[in-house]
Order: structure tokens, then C-alpha cells, then sequence
């Protein structure tokens, strides 16, 4: 299966969204008959989020208490650097420069897409103050 980056933007803002008191650990469904599924994207399977799901895992962007790719996922909450990937992808025109940036170069890893759209929000920040970072 293919990395989606888009769908991990994606599945981040949902968990970042999520009304959930510190401290608490909650199961978050994955099930496409279910209305009530918290992590439905429209277009996407249940085994395709369950796979970005873990990867979201592995590269350290959320802190759960274990994932399960067919029925959920137990989630605590965005990591540390789960919260700064998210900060630097969450614009749309940000991500949409990034996203163009990494099909140009027609390829790309975790690192760089965090470093381009790290330097598409320096870019916004230093035309805004005039500060250059």
C-alpha cells in the first residue's frame, strides 16, 4: 500500500480535533458501516486508514496505547511532533505548496515534506514581520 500523505494531514486534524480530557485514553473506531466512525475520510477504506493509522504511529505523531488496523485505534493524543507537523501543514496554502513542491522533485520521505512545509511558514512569517528566520 502507498503512503498518502494527504490522508495523513488528513486522519491528524481529526485526532487533533477530538473533545478528549488529558490524561484519557479512548477507542476510536474503524468501521465504514458506522455512521458514527470518528476516523471516516470519504474515499478512503478502512484498511487504507488503519495502515496510516500505524504509520502515523511509527513516525511518532500520536501517543496511544496500542493501535488495532482493522477495528481502531486506543489514542491518548498528538505527540510532541505530532502537534509541530501538524502546525506547519495545517494551512492549505501551505500544504498545497508543499504538496506541489514534493511531486516536482517526484519524490520524497517524512523529513522532507516536514522541512518544506517548515520553510513555506518561515517564508509566511518572514513576508508578514519582515523578520528574517
Amino acid at each position: 500500500m502507498k503512503r498518502d500523505m494527504d490522508l495523513i494531514r488528513e486522519l491528524l486534524l481529526k485526532l487533533e480535533a477530538l473533545p478528549i480530557q488529558q490524561g484519557s485514553v479512548v477507542h476510536l473506531s474503524l468501521d465504514e458501516d458506522d455512521p458514527e466512525d470518528d476516523l471516516r475520510v470519504e474515499g478512503f477504506t478502512t484498511d487504507q486508514i488503519g495502515y496510516h493509522l500505524n504509520l502515523i504511529d511509527e513516525a511518532g505523531l500520536i501517543v496511544g496505547a496500542g493501535n488495532r488496523p482493522m477495528s481502531g485505534i486506543l489514542f491518548r493524543s498528538l505527540s510532541w511532533e505530532g502537534h509541530d507537523f501538524l502546525d506547519s501543514i495545517r494551512d492549505p496554502e501551505v500544504w498545497r505548496k508543499t504538496r506541489n513542491g514534493v511531486k516536482e522533485v517526484g519524490g520524497f520521505t517524512f523529513e522532507l515534506v516536514k522541512d518544506l512545509a517548515k520553510g513555506f511558514v518561515k517564508k509566511q512569517i518572514e513576508d508578514k514581520t519582515g523578520i528574517k528566520l
